[in-house]
């Protein structure tokens, strides 16, 4: 074993990876290598001499030293010799890197915060809208990806369009400078051409700043594939497989490679848990959507397997959602698993996973299905009534709805518009059937997300190498008032009256198969005399003098018609609600009347007048 003949003798500071000292100076280096026969760790400080700073050996496998002479900013890396062989690996820990097959640098996450009194929005009143950093907005320069720095200057934009919540796709190091995030690299290293560390914590500074959330979607089913140095890490692996950090048996193969990491193993949880405690503690992440979780808990049809649970996977999950709850309380973890398992969203039983939401396709699925439907004949309103209907553990906001998000609309599938219309999205029946979607997603119970460039018809596929068409905001500025006022529904009920829509109840008080009308109510149990009642025509009738039962009997006013011609000089002409009640007159086995006229592919939503 080599022999440090430099190191300074110095306490070592707790933690993995590169950490600097509370003073500045020195840092402790640790690893987790335990297959290694000797590592040290070279950079900067030692002009990358092998011999010069190695690290002893600690319990279970991990290695550490005390380098007096490192200091911020300086690249490095680990030296590892395994069976006589040595290489270098980046530390599976590292928070910056020059690029994904660079060198890791030593930083400082202790960061400027201007903003230290931010509150999370009431879940229920959350209104999400997810964003690509690469493409969301790229200023000046067009020809590179976009980055943090580029996206605040958006921030003010999404802020008067009532958003209060940003999902980011993964912003994690990975191969390249473009990609859609979901293959990392390095899992602690913050992609260095969206602006690194520095640059995603300015973002969320900013956001909160403006009283807006963030969210980051974190990939912990795999890691990589490629640029990958966790790959073997320590030069151990069984099977030609991954080693320390990954199954080395028929529980590695994923479809992204023999790439799951091995939940088995108490050092990788570990791994795992200290990269989400990270961007909730370090970063002040509003919360965490996991993508892909049914490939954690699951085999999910391997490749010559049967599905088979994985219960390190469940308990991976559950060990790390139980310490957040505890330690933050008010940040939201959101899983996609796409299953419509109660047990993702339970807090209760062995399979309970205890996130707080989860992406919900049996809605985002039946609505498509209607608003794309060539025909209104074909449009199935029983699809819409088991979309709003739909609920996890009797709480609304379990779930997350949308109609577009970014697998929805890439991968051979289109944007919403574009769906309905092939080469016409800017038609007026795929303006208006696109728009049915926004209310129903807007007004469902559940909390809603869009995907960026839906709130100005945006008809392109996502593609992570194109900017989003912001000139289509100048040319359907209507479009995104419309999705404005909606969003303002949810985000600021006191203002509209509109407290139903943060409730949990849902009824549907009308659904007529012949003239495709539904209609629901919306309901806040502590505040019953106020709900919001949603009425949608799945056809392109126009319908006067449409009656429908209601409980309420005075008071009411239209607040939304999705076909107001302010919305859309051009195609769209505003149909008067001319709304009315006959009170004592039975419908709909409703003590009261209501009448109104709506037009073809159109929606309205009414509420109690102040």
């Amino acid at each position: 074993m080599m022999k440090s003949t430099k190191n300074i003798e110095m306490t070592l500071e707790s933690g993995m990876g590169a950490i600097l000292h509370a003073d500045k100076k020195g840092v402790t280096f640790r690893v987790w290598a335990p297959n290694a026969e000797a590592v040290s760790v070279v950079g900067d400080f030692n002009d990358w001499n092998v011999e010069e700073n190695c690290l002893e050996q600690e319990e279970n496998g991990y290695w550490a030293c005390a380098v007096g002479q490192a200091k911020e900013r300086d690249e490095y890396k680990f030296n590892i010799t395994y069976q006589g062989n040595s290489f270098l690996r980046n530390d599976p820990y590292a928070t910056e890197m020059t690029n994904s097959n660079g060198n890791s640098i030593i930083c400082d996450l202790n960061f400027d915060w201007k903003c230290t009194d931010f509150k999370m929005p009431d879940w229920n009143k959350l209104v999400v809208y997810e964003l690509h950093i690469g493409t969301f907005f790229r200023g000046e320069n067009k020809d590179s990806v976009g980055t943090f720095y580029d996206a605040i200057k958006r921030l003010p934009y999404l802020k008067a369009l009532g958003i209060n919540c940003i999902e980011v796709l993964p912003i994690t190091e990975f191969a390249g400078d473009i990609s859609w995030g979901y293959n990392p690299a390095a899992p602690f290293a913050v992609e260095t051409d969206y602006g690194g560390p520095k640059g995603f914590a300015k973002f969320i500074d900013e956001a909160h700043l403006l009283g807006i959330a963030v969210i980051n979607d974190v990939v912990y089913n795999h890691f990589g594939p490629s640029d990958l140095d966790l790959w073997q890490f320590d030069g151990w692996s069984e099977n030609d497989k991954g080693g320390i950090y990954f199954y080395n048996d028929y529980k590695s193969d994923t479809p992204w490679g023999d790439t799951r990491p091995d939940y088995g193993r108490v050092e990788v949880r570990r791994y795992i848990r200290d990269n989400a405690m990270m961007w909730l503690d370090a970063y002040k992440c509003d919360g965490l959507r996991w993508d892909a979780t049914s490939y954690i808990r699951d085999e999910a049809g391997g490749i010559g397997y049967k599905k088979k649970e994985i219960a390190e996977g469940t308990l991976l999950m559950q060990e790390i959602n139980t310490e957040v709850h505890e330690k933050f309380p008010s940040k939201i973890l959101i899983a996609e698993d796409l299953k419509g398992d109660h047990n993702v969203t339970s807090k209760y039983g062995d399979k309970a996973l205890h996130f707080d939401s989860q992406w919900d396709g049996e809605f985002v699925h039946p609505i498509k299905r209607v608003l794309t439907a060539v025909d209104d004949e074909s449009r199935d309103l029983n699809d819409i009534k088991s979309a709003l209907l739909n609920l996890y553990n009797d709480d609304a906001f379990q779930r997350t709805i949308f109609t577009e998000s970014h697998d929805e609309v890439a991968n051979g599938k289109a944007r919403i518009p574009e769906e309905i219309q092939p080469g016409e999205a800017d038609s007026k029946f795929a303006k208006k059937r696109s728009i049915l979607g926004a209310v129903l997603t807007l007004t469902a119970p559940g909390i809603p997300m869009i995907f960026q460039g839906q709130e100005f018809l945006e008809d392109e596929y996502f593609i992570d190498d194109e900017e989003l068409d912001w000139s289509r905001f100048s040319q359907f500025k209507g479009i995104t008032k419309l999705y404005r006022d909606l969003i303002k529904f949810r985000s600021n009920p006191k203002e509209f009256e509109t407290y139903g829509l943060t409730g949990h109840e849902i009824e549907i008080v009308h659904c007529n198969h012949e003239s495709k009308i539904l209609a629901y109510t919306r309901t806040h149990k502590d505040l019953k005399d106020k709900p919001t009642l949603v009425i949608l025509n799945f056809s392109s009738n126009v319908y006067k003098d449409y009656k429908i039962g209601s409980q309420k009997h005075e008071n009411l006013k239209t607040i939304f018609n999705s076909t107001w011609q302010g919305y859309d000089s051009e195609d769209f002409e505003t149909i008067e609600t001319n709304l009315s009640i006959l009170k004592d007159e039975n419908y709909d086995n409703f003590e009261h009347t209501l009448s109104f006229s709506i037009d073809g592919y159109g929606a309205i939503v009414i509420a109690v007048d102040k």
